[in-house]
């Protein structure tokens, strides 16, 4: 018996995994997307399909998991400051967002004939979108790290602090006298307590315990206690009444200046993938086909009608706050249906009597239906615009955050200099031109913000009044100038490196007001040049020394001659600066055979300190 029930269920594991071996590959070929596909997978192995399976809001519990995964791991790339910069996108548009959509959308149900609490009922649950639905597709456009990526986190991270307050309503609604119920006092208190018990051991506890189990060295053991943190920072929130994922969120931001932070990462990742998959494969089992099919008239409208409403709004606040009509268009497309988190606002108003078995049934059927079509309407708004998003003309990201270093130019370049910036603790603004580049870096969790950084309103948005430091280091040499002439001329005070193309770059930098200018393959040619002459014999030593003085007296006489160069005189024809470099060459060819002849050499330059020895 016990061999016939766990074959049983070995057979029900199998078939979950091959509905999603099938399904999503298919769909991802014909170019329907993943989600869809695993929809249909769960479709046909649910009880309204093959008849596998006859219990999907189980599986729907369980891997919501995935859910809960997902949004830890997009709180480990949330530091707490850049957190703190989007509190206006997540209270100011969150709000005005859920706020107005769910009037609107109580207005239409109740044109349906529903009560205004059972229409309030619905509205509440159908504004709740999907985080599932809405992460994924963000995440596989290489999208979260974007602007508007992160505004549609914003307003997913609003409707998750709402969970709490709306099932607070739904007590208060129902017409069941609840004499034993909790204070409402003490559930806030209790709510309270426990995100103060989630920061302390995030701050506290987590990361002396990561290094502890380090030193193991043992790997299934960060594993397994990489998925402790998750699940029981979720648990702490489930206890306190607030929400699962709001509480793996918070500890993914917690954890986000940890240095396990990119293992905790890798280690979560595959669980994510599983049970974000297996939820998808329960919202598909869960649509109930014989209620839509003795309501399909009502809940056909009423797909319609509030995803339309919803839609449309979303729309308008996205113009409101400053969005064009694109991006406008494809939040209203991708946030227009209800979500996970209807369900359990459903299941409670029904148990409070609030709503009856029958609604409870339509408008699970109506959110469920809403899920399965977004990601069909993607693709075909996807279709639609791919012409528009593909012509060169996507416009430039909105900056959110103000740092104390902008850097212009994210490339093979600029990735070196943010990076040493970073690891000396900087906080880095980046921008760069490459649209394909700045989707590629966000799906590393490189935030890099789309712009051309020679508009200057964009650099204003940036925060650059009140910069330390700006690195201008875009491989234009153009615009390079042009930027560091705007810059200088409108902030006299503010310090700039630019890169440099070349030594005649070089000089139109010196010119437009740069404080250093660095070639970019001066240094690795001066390493060259020492590298043959140690090849070819000479000591170590003198031939580092060498390269030191050609290093400070090679940059002493571009700057000298930046002085002498006219970009009206050819460059070989500006005969008063070709005499000045070639006497500076000669006077560096003298002091380099004073040191190959083991001598010291007195000189100082006009740009800094020369020490007469390796900086390295």
């Amino acid at each position: 018996m016990a061999e016939a029930g766990m074959a049983g269920e070995l057979i029900k594991v199998v078939t979950l995994l091959g509905a999603a071996v099938i399904a999503v590959p298919i769909f991802r070929k014909i170019g329907l997307g993943s989600v869809l596909g695993y929809l249909a997978g769960g479709l046909l192995i649910g009880p309204f399909g093959l008849g596998i399976f006859t219990d999907p809001q189980t599986i729907i519990h369980v891997a919501e998991l995935g859910v809960v995964m997902f949004l830890f791991i997009i709180g480990l790339e949330m530091q707490p400051a850049h957190l703190w910069g989007l509190r206006r996108q997540i209270f100011g548009l969150g709000s005005l967002q859920v706020l107005g959509a769910t009037a609107l959308m109580t207005a239409v149900i109740m044109l349906f004939g529903a009560s205004w609490q059972v229409a309030f009922i619905g509205a509440a649950g159908f504004v709740l979108t999907s985080t599932a639905i809405v992460m994924s597709s963000l995440g596989e456009n290489n999208e979260l790290g974007t602007a508007k990526g992160q505004s549609m986190v914003s307003i997913l991270l609003f409707e998750d602090l709402l969970i709490v307050p709306l099932l607070a309503i739904v007590a208060f609604l129902s017409p069941v006298v609840h004499t034993s119920e909790t204070p409402a006092w003490q559930s806030i208190l209790v709510a309270i307590g426990s995100l103060l018990a989630l920061f302390f051991a995030g701050r506290v506890l987590i990361n002396p315990l990561f290094k502890i189990l380090a030193k193991t060295g043992v790997r299934e053991i960060m594993t397994a206690a990489a998925l402790l943190v998750v699940l029981g920072s979720a648990l702490l929130m489930e206890l306190g009444g607030l929400s699962m994922a709001m509480g793996a969120f918070v500890a993914g931001v917690l954890l986000s200046e940890s240095s396990f932070r990119h293992q905790l990462e890798a280690d979560i990742e595959p669980f994510r993938g599983l049970l974000l998959g297996l939820f998808f494969l329960g919202v598909g089992m869960a649509l109930d086909l014989s209620v839509v099919a003795n309501n399909w008239q009502l809940i056909t409208l009423g797909v319609i009608a509030l995803m339309a409403t919803k839609g449309i709004w979303i729309y308008v606040v996205a113009r409101l706050t400053k969005s064009d009509h694109a991006i406008a268009t494809e939040r209203a497309v991708m946030m227009a249906q209800g979500g996970e988190f209807a369900f359990v606002l459903f299941s409670a108003a029904a148990t409070q009597s609030v709503i009856d078995a029958t609604t409870h049934a339509n408008l699970t059927a109506i959110v469920v239906l809403s899920m399965v079509l977004t990601p069909l309407f993607l693709v075909i708004h996807g279709k639609f615009t791919s012409r528009k998003t593909n012509d060169g003309t996507r416009d430039s990201d909105h900056i959110d955050e103000e740092n104390p270093i902008i850097i212009l130019g994210h490339g093979r370049y600029g990735q070196v200099v943010n990076g040493v910036m970073t690891a000396c603790g900087y906080q880095t603004t980046l921008i760069d031109s490459d649209a394909d580049h700045v989707d590629g870096l966000a799906s590393l969790g490189v935030k890099t913000y789309y712009g051309d950084a020679t508009r200057f309103d964009l650099l204003e948005m940036a925060g650059v009044a009140k910069a330390k430091l700006v690195v201008v280091a875009i491989n234009d040499p153009q615009k390079a100038s042009s930027i560091v002439k705007h810059l200088r001329h409108d902030y006299p005070t503010l310090p700039i490196v630019a890169r440099a193309y070349d030594r005649i770059h070089a000089y139109q930098l010196h010119h437009a007001g740069a404080n250093a200018v660095i070639r970019e393959t001066f240094d690795s040619a001066v390493r060259s040049a020492k590298t043959g002459l140690e090849i070819l014999g000479m000591d170590s030593d003198i031939a580092e020394r060498i390269a030191h003085l050609y290093h400070h007296r090679d940059r002493d006489g571009v700057a000298n001659a930046a002085a002498t160069y006219d970009p009206n005189i050819g460059r070989y024809k500006n005969t008063h600066m070709i005499s000045l470099l070639n006497e500076h060459r000669a006077d560096t060819k003298v002091m380099i055979d004073q040191l190959m002849r083991g001598e010291e050499i007195n000189w100082q330059p006009k740009r800094g300190t020369y020490l007469g020895q390796s900086d390295d």
